[in-house]
């Protein structure tokens, strides 16, 4: 018994195949397989690309820089002239940056005791048991003195609060104090590395024309690797006016996207951009609507009193995002992809074979020259066994 076993696995099996005169059936089956064919070859292999390995750990580098001159004149500061140091924050050339394009100025505050502001809840009073000595003003200005600052007894006062005073003004902009943003330039310079193919490259021309990044501009068409944007030509990109957006400031994503089939080359991968804007949504009131904060310059007088002016700061948040896949062929990807096409074409066989059995009139002839029965010995010693098996045999050869 154990050699018999021994030998039997040096067998060789195969299948055997019964051809069905059923036109309906055979149809069907065509088409499951053409169907098959063209997933494989239509989706899989041109659409996405199945005979290539892939590398999506995109390692990238940005770096930015502002050009652009604006010129303001308000009573407080008088003639202003401001450059990419005044209105770029950080100056670093990251890739998060905000431009300012309007502000609001509280000049000359000194630390000493004024009014909180009518507009804190916390700092309303009526009584001086209202302003506790030394309690911060929750979402205020300062610390309160104990003292409220009333006009009359029956009117509702502010507390008195130790702080920078006078306090912040607060008041709406009406327009943009730095109108002429809409023309300044931001230069992104963008390096990026596919670390499985040991493939690199840059969003900017590869030129021996020093001169090209000076005159240049970003062009989807004419110029697609000038790395050169004039501000109002990104937020019009994104769907919205400069001068709009201008007054209570905003946020824009720019997306750099690098597709890249190497199989076609080097020159075949380019930098594709989208803009959008980030600090609105469908359902966005004008409460949420906006980007600003706030900074302060310190500076001592002749006396050596210290000082400073702080600005309430609107503009353009801009942040720079860059996502990335490369492929380039491989055998490993192409097998399995090739394994999947043929394991679906055995599943559309065996789809048909259920409607071959089980859902034509005919199922049951199919089924007595598909599946052969098999008899022991013992069965087969009876007269009658072998008389049905002989019938069997004559049924199938007719």
């Amino acid at each position: 018994m154990a050699w018999n076993f021994f030998l039997s696995l040096f067998d060789y099996k195969t299948e055997k195949y019964i051809v069905a005169k059923n036109k309906r059936v055979g149809v069907l089956y065509r088409l499951i397989q053409l169907c098959v064919i063209g997933y494989i070859i239509g989706w899989v292999f041109l659409s996405k690309k199945g005979y290539q390995e892939t590398d999506e750990a995109i390692q990238s580098s940005v770096i930015t820089k502002l050009k652009g001159v604006s010129v303001t004149n308000t009573s407080d500061s008088g003639v202003l002239v401001w450059g990419p140091e005044d209105y770029v924050i950080p100056p670093q050339g990251e890739a998060v940056l905000f431009i300012v394009t309007n502000f609001i100025e509280t000049p000359n505050q000194k630390l000493g005791y004024c009014a909180e502001s009518p507009k804190v809840l916390d700092g309303l009073c009526k009584k001086d048991e209202d302003c506790e000595e030394g309690k911060m003003v929750v979402a205020g200005n300062g610390i309160k003195s104990g003292r409220c600052l009333q006009k009359d007894k029956n009117s509702t006062g502010t507390c008195e609060i130790y702080s920078w005073c006078p306090i912040e003004r607060n008041f709406k902009p009406q327009g943009p104090l730095l109108p002429n943003a809409e023309n300044f330039t931001i230069y992104i310079k963008n390096f990026i590395l596919f670390p499985k193919f040991a493939f690199s490259k840059s969003n900017v021309l590869e030129t021996n024309d020093n001169s090209y990044l000076k005159k240049c501009r970003y062009d989807e068409e004419l110029h697609p690797y000038c790395p050169i944007f004039r501000l109002g030509d990104i937020t019009r990109r994104a769907g919205y006016n400069f001068q709009d957006m201008a007054t209570f400031g905003g946020s824009i994503g720019i997306m750099i996207q690098w597709d890249c089939d190497l199989d076609k080359g080097y020159s075949n991968c380019h930098p594709v951009y989208h803009f959008t804007r980030l600090d609105r949504s469908i359902s966005s009131t004008n409460i949420a609507v906006g980007f600003n904060f706030r900074h302060s310059r310190y500076f001592k007088n002749a006396a050596g009193e210290s000082y400073r002016s702080l600005f309430k700061v609107y503009g353009l948040r801009f942040t720079i995002m860059v996502h990335g896949k490369a492929g380039m062929f491989s055998i490993v990807p192409t097998a399995i992809n090739v394994a999947a096409g043929l394991a679906l074409m055995g599943a559309g066989a065996f789809f048909c074979d259920m409607v071959l059995l089980y859902l034509i009139k005919k199922g049951d002839s199919y089924r007595e020259r598909k599946f052969e029965g098999f008899r022991s010995k013992k069965s087969n010693a009876d007269p009658s066994a072998d008389r049905q098996d002989a019938m069997e045999q004559e049924n199938l050869k007719s």
